[in-house]
């Protein structure tokens, strides 16, 4: 028999909406005391001083997170609390709620994880920022992001292993929890920690050693299922009194989501490899072709002038140099700077020589004969610096050898494509191979490209053997044509082949987070 309705005017939604009004959650608990205008004093203000530390860290010490892990609800009352009070733009969050899942069918287990930045020890973000837009206060360990700084390449997000660095599309810069540093060195307790209504968050003191030439940590009490904490030793301490079950992993493993495109640097560095490719073969060969050098010094110059606009602040680019002792992004910017130039005098001058009238003739003869070497060798060492960028960030799919056979592969095709067609073909198929290799791999990145990325994946095969179907036909007919028609597919190949690069990159973040 169904019990009546204690309304017989209300309908059931009307009469559930109402009791649920009624509820007494943590939260709404946590609010009616702050709401309520009958408290003179702060009431909650001695439970916040109590989740922070009294005392600011001594030597080998520094603040950092700590997390109840029994404790947190998943109610993203620290999520809300921390947008509010540094005014983040609307899709904007420094705090992030994610679900860890295990246990087995009998006794399931899940557990909702908060998350921030992690202040780590060796920060890949500090390490990798071009512009020292970051610094480590030497007292608190707090790592802070010097938006002033910033020029927006996003460098940061790329080296972070845990999604921290937010790229603000407003203000074009980076931006990044600064654990309300204001607030700590005030005595009061940073947004997430004060809006928590269950107290999950506090800040504690954490031992640093900092003996050895690298700072390292302690990070065995650091979350199951996150990225490896040795790259960058997180202070963040989670903790909790149960058992964790052994197979503790990632709610959203199972559905990895492809990344940004990143066009800007897709046609950076297909370009500019291809072009170095060609200028290869245009300096080197016993007839220099002026055709073929112009078209490697119009792909290395559309490929540069792209770079610029992936830039959240452009007109900042000019202190790019800053990071040349840490960062392979400045390395790259500094090199390729001077390559260009070099470059271009190399395929410039030989056709109008009378440019270096103003010097004796054996010094035009050895500038003419030394530009073509010094472009080279400067090109080189510019695109090693490219493919560093990436291999120096822990994603999988960048490691060095699927790295270097991408990018080294370009820049042999286009070597040997004006001189040496069959060859080219060869060493283009062998590209194909690996490339298929990778898709078929059981790894986050094969899945991506196997499902959402299929489609270009495609188009990339398609245009790569559309590319060796002209150039093995060339080698039979002797038709020059066909050499253009294959390099134009091949290289129409190889930006797709970019493309899939950045888009099926596994994702850096903390566990059950969705990706920013």
């Amino acid at each position: 028999m169904i019990a009546p309705r204690k309304n017989p005017m209300l309908s059931l939604v009307d009469e559930l909406l109402a009791e649920q009004q009624t509820l007494q959650t943590p939260v709404a608990r946590f609010s009616f005391q702050h709401d309520n205008d009958t408290i003179e004093t702060p009431a909650l203000e001695p439970v916040y001083r109590d989740l922070i530390p009294l005392s600011q860290p001594g030597p080998g010490e520094q603040y950092a997170f700590e997390v109840d892990l029994d404790a947190c609800s998943g109610c993203k009352a620290c999520v809300a609390g921390c947008h509010s009070l540094n005014g983040l733009d609307e899709e904007e969050t420094w705090r992030d709620i994610g679900h860890l899942v295990g246990g087995s069918e009998a006794l399931p287990f899940q557990q909702t994880v908060t998350s921030a930045c992690h202040h780590c020890a060796d920060p890949g973000c500090l390490n990798g920022c071009p512009v020292l837009a970051y610094e480590k206060d030497p007292i608190t360990g707090i790592v802070r992001h010097l938006d002033d700084q910033c020029i927006g390449c996003s460098y940061c997000i790329l080296k972070c292993p845990y999604d921290v660095p937010k790229f603000s599309e407003r203000l074009g810069i980076v931006r990044k929890c600064d654990m309300c540093q204001g607030r700590l060195a005030e005595g009061e307790a940073p947004a997430c920690v004060q809006a928590c209504p269950t107290q999950a968050i506090s800040i504690v003191k954490v031992s640093i050693d900092l003996s050895g030439s690298r700072p390292t940590t302690d990070t065995s009490a650091f979350l199951p299922g996150a990225p490896d904490p040795a790259t960058t030793q997180p202070t963040t301490r989670y903790v909790s009194k149960r058992a964790l079950p052994a197979n503790l992993h990632a709610a959203d493993l199972a559905a990895p989501k492809a990344q940004h495109a990143h066009w800007p640097l897709v046609l950076l560095l297909s370009l500019t490899q291809a072009g170095y490719g060609l200028s290869l073969a245009a300096s080197f060969t016993l007839r220099f072709d002026p055709i073929l050098a112009y078209t490697a010094l119009a792909l290395s110059t559309v490929g540069l002038a792209a770079a610029g606009a992936h830039l959240g602040r452009p007109l900042r680019a000019w202190r790019i140099f800053l990071g040349l002792r840490r960062s392979w992004l400045s390395r790259e910017a500094v090199i390729m700077g001077g390559w260009f130039p070099l470059l271009g005098a190399a395929i410039i001058l030989p056709r109008w020589p009378q440019l270096l009238s103003p010097l004796p003739t054996t010094i035009g003869l050895l500038v003419l004969d030394g530009l073509p070497i010094a472009a080279a060798v400067t090109g080189a060492i510019a695109l090693f610096c490219s493919a560093m960028i990436y291999i120096d960030t822990p994603r999988q799919f960048w490691r060095a050898p699927a790295t270097f056979t991408r990018m080294g592969g370009t820049i042999l095709v286009g070597a040997l494509l004006p001189v040496a067609p069959l060859v080219a073909a060869i060493a283009l198929a062998a590209k194909l191979v690996f490339e298929s290799n990778q898709q078929r791999a059981d790894t986050p990145s094969g899945k991506l490209l196997r499902t959402v990325l299929r489609p270009a994946f495609r188009l990339r095969n398609l245009l790569g053997i559309s590319a060796l179907a002209l150039l093995v036909t060339y080698w039979v007919t002797n038709e020059v044509a066909l050499i253009a028609l294959g390099a134009i597919a091949w290289l129409a190949g190889e930006i797709v082949e970019r493309y899939l690069y950045f888009r099926a990159v596994d994702s850096a973040k903390m566990p059950g987070v969705a990706a920013s």
